[in-house]
């Protein structure tokens, strides 16, 4: 039997996968960071920030902590929602935020970065090499002179959660409340990876948050059910997250020649990738198939290249490398739809990333986005498998460039409404309204 057309190439004019500290110097353009003039202004006005109390004799100091940050991007949407939240909080508020000095699976630090302080509007970030005992200790003189109103972690347990809700609850930092947002973390999918380490954790982490009286960020009402599901004391507050995207999608162009289809995410268990592929082994019209991001899971995707193989002839997959963020748009706008049968989100900045580039989303049921996609925005599978998604792109294959164009112009509809709809104070200005 004839086999596939199958490249595994980094086409895009982005990064090689394996070249971190270039795609992090690359990067730098493309972030506040690096602007002069970003850098040195405590405040600015934002179309998108709400009408809120002028700011109080003292400010509300938060304590924000991640462990990734820009200018990296391999960590994906938490990353882009933690800084469109820095650049919208309101004058009221004063945010300090540690992170790591390097990317996401990334041995070299950021050129410039490390052990360094910069400030991004009302934030102060500072640059942290883990291993490096001078900056830690440097650090912790610094956060110890500061009471903070907030401690804000964007993670359940990672380094960068653990250690800091550790030190707030011995009072090495002085934090008068502590918001946790797990970021997709406490999704069924995301609890299996490891399942044994994290119900071990969990035995002693669940009675000491308990006690710590600890809130909750959800940025969906799905999260919110997941998080009480895990801990069902967890006092929540719900706020999806912003997005740096423009109000008014993409206007789409007919795309002619067979269906051109595209994934861009990290290539993980958690995404899925291998269903797509395995989907693509069925189909009966031709399609083009391109992946984009980083090469997170190097047995995964060795398992992903193995399907490949087994690709009919009629399908040209094609692996192109990473992305930068502020290409993600285009890109999207130069397919007919996003292929993303993912595990589980908890919001899926991505998916909002596709609807403004007017591209259909199909994908699985397990992210917030199922009524909007259902109702226009692209396709919701209700069994997440490789036989129901192969179904539905070879339908989509079977339209007509015009049809397609419709389909992509729906996308973009859906996204209008979404954009448009009123969402209140971001989170940090909803704890520090509440108290």
């Amino acid at each position: 039997m004839v086999r596939r057309r199958w490249r595994c190439v980094a086409e895009n004019p982005g990064a090689p996968a394996d070249d971190c500290t270039t795609a992090a110097a690359s990067s730098v353009h493309d972030s506040p960071l690096s602007n002069p003039g970003i850098l040195s202004r405590t405040a600015s006005h934002h179309p998108d920030r709400p009408n809120l109390p002028a700011c109080p004799a003292l400010p509300y100091r938060v304590l924000l902590t991640s462990d990734f940050f820009e200018p990296g991007f391999r960590a994906g949407g938490p990353v882009r929602s933690v800084a469109k939240l820095l650049d919208d909080v309101s004058t009221a508020i004063e945010v300090t935020m540690v992170t790591r000095d390097r990317d996401l699976g990334c041995q070299q630090p950021y050129p410039g970065l490390s052990g360094r302080w910069f400030r991004r509007r009302q934030a102060r970030i500072y640059y942290l090499d883990t291993s490096n005992r001078r900056q830690f200790y440097t650090l912790l003189r610094t956060l110890r002179s500061t009471t903070f109103d907030l401690l804000y972690v964007n993670s359940l347990w990672a380094t960068f959660a653990i250690v800091p809700i550790l030190a707030a609850r011995i009072g090495v930092l002085r934090v008068r409340q502590i918001l946790i947002a797990p970021r997709g973390e406490v999704a069924p999918s995301a609890l299996k990876v490891k399942s044994f380490k994290k119900s071990l954790f969990l035995r002693v982490w669940r009675p000491f948050l308990r006690s710590s009286k600890v809130r909750w960020h959800a940025t969906s009402d799905r999260e919110a059910q997941l998080i009480t599901r895990v801990f069902p004391w967890a006092q929540i507050e719900t706020r999806r997250c912003d997005v740096a995207l423009p109000p008014e999608p993409i206007t789409p162009v007919e795309i002619n020649g067979p269906l051109r289809l595209v994934f861009i995410g990290r290539i993980s268990p958690i995404k899925n990738v291998s269903v797509a592929i395995e989907a693509l082994t069925r189909m009966t019209r031709p399609v083009i198939f391109d992946l984009y991001g980083p090469l997170e899971d190097p047995a995964y995707w060795a398992g992903c290249q193995d399907l490949a193989r087994e690709l009919p002839t009629l399908v040209t997959l094609t692996y192109r490398g990473e992305l930068r963020p502020h290409e993600v748009p285009s890109t999207f706008a130069a397919y007919d739809a996003f292929v993303f049968p993912t595990q589980g989100e908890n919001f899926g900045h991505v998916i909002a990333e596709s609807l403004s580039a007017s591209c259909p989303v199909v994908c699985s049921d397990q992210t917030p986005w199922t009524s909007l996609l259902r109702a226009g925005g692209g396709v919701v599978l209700a069994e997440n498998t490789p036989a129901a998604l192969a179904y539905h792109l070879d339908q989509l294959a079977g339209l007509t460039p015009a049809e397609r164009l419709a389909a992509r112009r729906a996308a973009g509809d859906t996204y209008r409404s979404w954009r448009g709809e009123a969402r209140g104070p971001n989170i940090l200005d909803r704890i520090r309204m509440i108290g």
